[in-house]
């Protein structure tokens, strides 16, 4: 288990900024002009499998366009406002869809507070999405994701065009931040620190899985402190923001990441990350959407893997994460039959 993961996560960096493209795509990005939107504006400029990259928000869109487009890669670049239909244009033709819009988080705030301003804004783009890209692969990136996934979801269903395989709530930030901190603890390279993680993308849902690391031995005060750091690693930034927004940049790379991964696996390179998505891991518990080791290919979640052995610690992690999880899922369902 854990040489697979050496090897999953290895193969994901030497694939992050590959310099051949097999195949050219289209790519949207809902919120362009934001904390997150601008920065993963700037690394898909740089990912050579994306040629036609379209750039929205509410204002601000052309001008991230027109800076992102100096950059000397070879692909075009343009953004929209919502007038003169630039939601539709922003759309037709695209093939991956990312979604950062949304509020971010300051300090007192949890992901769950952001959720009415958010919950609306997400519903209106999926709206939008399944009208004019129904096919797209959707990648969302607003919290809170456990809500605004399965909002999506029941956007998609109510126009008829949901399909599970190409919906995908982006939890990459936790993995890279599982290594990070890892690493920190253990002093080793941080791109050489696989570590799995699972659930959900807030708070307690957030459930790393430290013994199918190559540290299985970390137990403790120790674990509990770097469990309690990769759940709430969020906070630190937002508290060292100081009211001035939070994980951007680090979201922005998480972004690139996962997009990279999903454009290389529909081209044909079979990829294997961890995201949250419609899983049957858990349905029997009246969970519908749970994040895990998931196999991308060119239909988008080709298979979804089990959780694997975990110990005693992790089965305690992850019962806590579902009450919540389940929590979070319904609150997204909710909202949309109670506002269509």
């Amino acid at each position: 288990m854990v040489f697979l993961a050496r090897n999953l996560f290895a193969q994901a960096q030497r694939r992050a900024f590959s310099s051949t493209a097999a195949n050219a795509y289209k790519v949207a990005v809902l919120g362009a002009a934001g904390g997150i939107g601008q920065p993963l504006s700037l690394l898909l400029k740089l990912n050579d499998k994306v040629t036609d990259l379209s750039l929205y928000d509410l204002r601000g869109a052309p001008g991230v366009a027109a800076d992102v487009s100096h950059v000397p890669t070879n692909s075009t670049v343009a953004g929209y406002l919502p007038d003169n239909g630039g939601l539709e244009k922003a759309l037709t033709g695209a093939e991956v869809i990312l979604i950062p819009a949304g509020v971010p988080r300051k300090p007192g705030m949890t992901r769950d507070d952001l959720f009415n301003t958010n919950a609306s804004i997400v519903r209106d783009l999926a709206k939008a999405a399944a009208e004019y890209a129904p096919k797209a692969f959707v990648l969302v990136i607003a919290n809170p994701v456990n809500s605004t996934v399965p909002i999506v979801a029941e956007v998609y269903k109510s126009k008829g065009v949901y399909d599970p395989k190409r919906l995908f709530g982006v939890t990459t930030l936790d993995v890279l931040r599982a290594s990070r901190f890892i690493s920190e603890v253990k002093g080793t390279d941080p791109t050489d620190e696989p570590v799995t993680v699972v659930g959900g993308h807030s708070g307690v849902t957030i459930v790393p899985i430290l013994s199918q690391s190559q540290h299985p031995d970390i137990e403790g005060e120790t674990r509990d402190a770097l469990v309690h750091r990769i759940q709430f690693g969020g906070d630190e930034v937002v508290k060292a923001k100081d009211g001035a927004g939070s994980a951007t940049l680090s979201m922005a790379q998480a972004a690139a990441r996962f997009a990279n991964s999903l454009l290389s696996s529909i081209s044909g390179t079979t990829v294997t990350e961890p995201t949250f998505v419609d899983s049957p891991l858990f349905k029997d518990e009246g969970i519908e959407f749970f994040s895990s080791q998931v196999t991308l290919g060119p239909s988008g979640a080709e298979e979804i893997h089990p959780l694997g052995t975990l110990n005693e610690y992790e089965e305690k992690l992850i019962e806590a994460a579902k009450v919540d999880l389940k929590k979070n899922i319904a609150k997204g369902v909710k909202f949309v039959a109670e506002n269509p």
